[in-house]
């Protein structure tokens, strides 16, 4: 099969889909791998390390996706990539397209079937493709709130570690999950005061146990989180329910009575975000203020460590799309995981979460298949 890899598009954004590692792996599996000029460059790869690893160059996006039939990207397309996808493609990347009509409209058009990284499984019952820039994400997720906090970002003014005889930050986590317990681990380190909010109780046994205590964990009701969000400098929304939209756990008239000067970061901002007032921003202009709190929601906060990025997602994805690439189509019959990732089939909405949340109507792939 052929393997195109273009450019990413989206603003900030600077990861690539194929590292020249990954490209090897598919030019020895007997693929061609046809890269955007310069689509590397951002995370560190020049085009000739692609060259060295058995790519083609492409010089433009356009010849990528007339050349390719599994087309591998990182982020969502934006519009004039959708017009370019036809019913010979394969489209392997984040979709996320509950929060996202326009996306989706644009992809049933076109044809082509469209395998979101983040509603992938694991026999754990886990997001596999989704964990490793959960990860990052929330590790940067507690950096860009301490940024944010300081006065000059529009934060109160508090360092996040606090000094000797001046207490640190106090930041609350909702959800205890990939991103959570990162954000978690990130913020104790730095000698922050954490709180997670947590609905499943076998999870916070776990986030008790690895965090020996220092995190406070709280089953997470409407009062629990009223109450946490009250007393918190930061609070980071770390919320998933997979190919759906985040809830809302914090409504607008929740802010007025928050801590002037206090910072919300929306890790869920891809999913619509768990926070009533958010809406999506770039690194280049991360931040706005509605009544007083400071809101961080950029939409690809791993993008800001494109490097460290695209290495970790593509070890993730490198079995799964070869095995698309070996068996095309079929790889989603034999393999149950990588057929919960198909969003979108022959102009059918193939998840029914995703369905649901866009109040659409569902598939099931086998019928589409026939």
């Amino acid at each position: 099969m052929r393997v195109g890899v273009p450019r990413e598009i989206k603003p900030d954004e600077y990861r690539v889909g194929l590292t020249p590692t990954a490209v090897r792996e598919y030019v020895t599996h007997g693929h061609e791998v046809v890269v955007e000029k310069g689509a590397g460059a951002g995370a560190g790869y020049p085009d000739d390390a692609y060259q060295r690893a058995g790519a083609t160059i492409a010089p433009d996006a356009e010849a990528v996706f007339r050349e390719a039939e599994l087309i591998v990207k990182v982020k969502e397309p934006q519009a004039v990539e959708w017009a370019r996808l036809t019913k010979k493609h394969i489209l392997f990347t984040y979709l996320h397209l509950a929060p996202d009509p326009a996306q989706t409209e644009g992809l049933l058009k076109s044809g082509c079937a469209a395998i979101a990284y983040e509603t992938v499984t694991d026999d754990a019952g886990g997001l596999p493709l989704l964990a490793p820039m959960s990860e990052v994400a929330g590790r940067i997720a507690v950096f860009s709130a301490g940024e944010t906090l300081l006065k000059h970002n529009g934060g109160m003014g508090l360092l996040l570690s606090g000094v000797p005889g001046v207490p640190p930050a106090r930041i609350v986590v909702l959800g205890g999950g990939v991103v959570g317990a990162n954000a978690a681990r990130m913020a104790l380190g730095l000698g922050a005061e954490v709180v997670i909010v947590e609905r499943s109780i076998p999870r916070m046994r776990y986030l008790d146990d690895i965090f020996g205590g220092r995190a406070i964990t709280r089953y997470s009701t409407l009062g629990a989180v009223e109450e946490e969000i009250l007393k918190a400098d930061v609070v980071i929304g770390a919320v998933l329910t997979a190919g759906a939209a985040a809830p809302k756990l914090v409504r607008r008239e929740h802010l007025k009575k928050m801590k002037p000067g206090s910072v919300l970061v929306d890790v869920s901002i891809d999913q619509g975000g768990c926070f009533e007032t958010s809406r999506p921003t770039t690194h280049m202009d991360p931040t706005y203020t509605i009544d007083g709190v400071v809101h961080y929601c950029v939409a690809n906060m791993p993008g800001a460590a494109p490097r460290t990025s695209s290495e970790a997602l593509g070890h993730a994805t490198l079995p799964f799309g070869l095995q698309l690439a070996d068996k095309g189509l079929d790889a989603l019959k034999k393999n149950k995981h990588l057929a919960k990732g198909l969003n979108v089939l022959a102009g059918e909405l193939t998840h029914p979460a995703v369905a649901e949340a866009l109040g659409k109507g569902f598939k099931d792939p086998y019928k589409v298949w026939g």
